[in-house]
């Protein structure tokens, strides 16, 4: 780890000096202090991937330097998603605090009951062979979805878990109540509420649990007829991959399910998860093209509008947003925030959870081209959000842009801002208490 260090410090001064750049001269290029850059040049602080793609972009060095920069190993695999006879539940404290904790499946038949489209009203509870009513319940439920991922852009995970669980549990009884008319599009939708539940309970930072709802979720949607879930599914997972740091796994999860035959839609969002791995690893070009692809698959996308979404539902330009954020990745601040700033002001203000995820980044984005006063500003905004949505992955940039901002002690902006910024992670961190079994 040592020698890569000193390896990337003797890169970066002899490419410097090739450069005709003094040590202060390429700081003011890539936002950092001259003492920063003396550190790294002489092999006494690590290099972060960030700086390094700042420096192969500022240096025009191809990638020389990312490929120097040491890579801390992956040692923790991707989680099992758990046993079949065993269901994750989230425990909401008094206080706002959760946790999750291990129920058998028995227990979740239970909390089915309690859900306000219980199979025993309106006398659905009986044998229907020729599924007279469900259509109303089914178009219920999809109604209910709607306003479940409204409430969950505007509340923590913990607000919507519970309802999530019993609505999949619900549907799926009901299915087993009524003729094949419309079982399968019951079915589908059950496996719909089982992909968002895994994805709230990874927003809460519990991937066992966000995984094993995914995979009830396929195990759904295979039964209603619907097999390309199941490629969503090594989507998801790709997902997940690329949040632990296992860029190699995320890349090859999504190329899986970009090379598959599933719908447009799911390969045009594996296309867009395979760029946002791709910038990760610092592939400008392939990252690039994996965006075009992206688009030309989304555009093809004819999925019932009617029906729940697959994917992001409040960007209106999801691939543009993605371009931002893998520009970012790849060293180009600059760009990446001009982009951002276009396509977060076009988010709905209804959307909190969505628009502090690209707040955050957006104000990353400034924080690395160098306009810190606005990246100040605009983590002010979305400190609210944030507190609210109580989101792993977004307190996960927070952490990263708090990193970002302290390189610069001295700006006034930062003083300002750094107790409440300070107070939003701590308290999260203290009163959320996930348990990653």
């Amino acid at each position: 780890m040592l020698d890569q260090t000193n390896s990337f410090g003797r890169e970066l001064r002899r490419r410097r000096l090739a450069a005709a750049l003094s040590l202060e001269q390429l700081g003011r290029l890539v936002h950092y202090s001259k003492g920063q850059l003396s550190k790294v040049e002489r092999g006494l602080k690590r290099p972060t991937p960030e700086l390094a793609r700042l420096c192969d972009v500022q240096l025009a060095a191809g990638g020389a330097l990312s490929d120097l920069v040491p890579r801390q190993a992956v040692n923790t695999p991707l989680p099992d998603s758990g046993d079949e006879g065993e269901v994750w539940l989230m425990h909401l404290d008094e206080d706002g605090s959760s946790s999750f904790q291990a129920v058998r499946r028995r227990s979740v038949i239970a909390a089915g009951a309690a859900s306000v489209l219980a199979t025993r009203a309106d006398g659905l509870g009986t044998h229907d062979p020729a599924g007279a009513g469900t259509e109303t319940v089914v178009d219920a439920s999809r109604v209910l979805f709607d306003q479940f991922r409204r409430i969950g852009q505007a509340s923590g995970p913990a607000s919507v878990l519970p309802a999530l669980i019993a609505q999949t549990r619900t549907l799926e009884q009901l299915s087993k109540r009524t003729g094949p008319r419309t079982r399968s599009a019951i079915l589908v939708l059950a496996s719909r509420y089982a992909e968002y539940a895994g994805w709230m309970a990874q927003e809460s930072g519990d991937d066992r649990s966000a995984l094993w709802w995914t995979d009830r979720a396929v195990l759904l949607a295979r039964a209603g007829d619907d097999p390309g879930l199941a490629t969503y599914a090594l989507v998801r997972r790709a997902l997940v991959c690329l949040y632990r740091g296992d860029v190699r796994q995320a890349v090859e999860l999504s190329e899986r399910a970009l090379e598959s035959d599933a719908s447009p839609r799911v390969r045009g969002l594996a296309a867009q998860h395979l760029a946002q791995s791709l910038a990760a690893d610092g592939q400008y070009d392939a990252s690039m093209r994996s965006l075009d692809r992206a688009r030309d698959l989304l555009a093809q996308d004819t999925a019932d509008p009617g029906a729940p979404v697959l994917g992001a539902s409040h960007v209106p330009d999801v691939v543009s947003m993605f371009t931002g954020w893998c520009l970012y990745d790849l060293g180009r601040p600059r760009q990446a925030a001009e982009v951002l700033d276009r396509e977060h002001a076009r988010i709905p203000e209804h959307a909190l959870r969505t628009r502090a995820r690209y707040g955050v980044r957006r104000a990353l984005a400034h924080a690395a081209a160098g306009d810190i006063d606005h990246a100040c500003r605009l983590t002010r905004d979305v400190l609210h959000s944030a507190r609210l949505t109580h989101s792993a992955t977004i307190f996960a940039d927070l952490h990263r842009l708090a990193h970002a901002l302290g390189r610069h002690p001295r700006a006034a902006a930062v003083r300002e801002l750094s107790p409440d910024l300070s107070a939003v992670l701590t308290r999260t961190t203290n009163s959320q208490r996930i348990t990653n079994p």
